[in-house]
């Protein structure tokens, strides 16, 4: 299951990234190409590192990258939305995702260490 999420998750940022390259980048200002293009980068990094990491052993960074998805869709979500012009306290939002993917690596990295 965390597998098949991590890899629609990179699915998701190669699609948004290829479409904020082509379909946006004429109509966006700098600011929002910024957040688009930070969004697209942590997705894809998280889901390269939850698609290797739960194929490896899902069983026993099953949880960890859970949090590190959830961490990852939540920030690169708020960053999408703000630059399709939502209200910019969803930039409040954000953080909550970032805390998510630091404490995803976190669990990963006591995981190793205690293995």
């Amino acid at each position: 299951m965390i597998t098949g999420l991590s890899a629609l998750a990179g699915l998701v940022a190669v699609a948004l990234g290829a479409f904020g390259a082509h379909a946006l980048a004429e109509g966006f200002d700098e600011k929002a190409s910024g957040w688009w293009e930070t969004a697209t980068l942590y997705l894809l990094v998280h889901a390269a590192l939850a698609t290797a990491l739960s194929a490896t052993d899902s069983a026993k960074f099953g949880l960890a990258v859970a949090v590190l998805l959830a961490g990852a869709a939540l920030f690169a979500a708020t960053l999408y939305a703000m630059a399709l012009g939502a209200p910019r306290w969803f930039g409040a939002i954000t953080p909550i995702g970032g805390l998510g993917m630091l404490v995803g690596w976190a669990m990963i990295a006591w995981t190793a260490f205690r293995a």
